[in-house]
């Protein structure tokens, strides 16, 4: 559908280890980017976002991007815009307030909250106790891959595969190979 114009993705994967996929600014620059790409009209309201900061000399502050996402997303007469924030739980919960989960979890809930008719969003994490307390409220659709079958089978299999071809590996016991293999799937908590 992106492909042939019918629709718009953007894609942020939170990883802990990148600063700038860990934080709302990180976040919301990606999305503005990758939207801007794909429709003449998004490409023209992040123009004028940046014309009005000055060609880049001035710094928006996060809010603004905000609005200036928010302005894409309400523009009318666009394809539907899928949105998808991978591994949110990645996004460090400390204990400075806000952390930079509860600003990129407000986020999400404000996009949500925007009920637009066009846009449509996909959120993975694991059920972490903060996100699913902001989350859980709105109607959608909940899947849950931690308890199911496959999920834990392909994540042994992954395991026993690793496990039974790495050259360190192959000279330990079968007793051991299959302790390290329980323990880790047992320690992988669905993930």
């Amino acid at each position: 559908m992106r492909k042939r114009g019918l629709a718009s993705l953007a894609i942020f994967y939170c990883d802990f280890k990148a600063d700038d996929k860990k934080e709302l600014r990180g976040l919301v620059s990606s999305l503005l980017v990758q939207l801007c790409h794909q429709s003449d009209a998004y490409s023209t309201i992040l123009f004028d976002f940046y014309s009005a900061y000055d060609c880049g000399s001035r710094h928006a502050n996060d809010e603004a991007l905000i609005g200036c996402l928010k302005c894409m997303l309400k523009h009318p007469r666009q394809a539907p815009v899928y949105i998808i924030i991978d591994a949110l739980d990645e996004c460090p919960d400390r204990f400075d307030r806000p952390s930079p989960r509860e600003t990129v979890v407000k986020f999400a809930e404000e996009l949500i909250g925007l009920r637009l008719p066009n846009l449509r969003i996909c959120i993975t994490s694991r059920p972490e106790a903060d996100i699913r307390r902001v989350l859980d409220p709105f109607p959608s659709h909940h899947i849950s891959l931690h308890d199911e079958r496959g999920q834990i089978q392909d994540i042994v299999d992954y395991i026993r595969s690793v496990v039974n071809t790495d050259p360190k590996m192959e000279v330990w016991k079968a007793e051991d190979k299959e302790l390290v293999i329980e323990v880790l799937t047992k320690k992988a908590d669905g993930m």
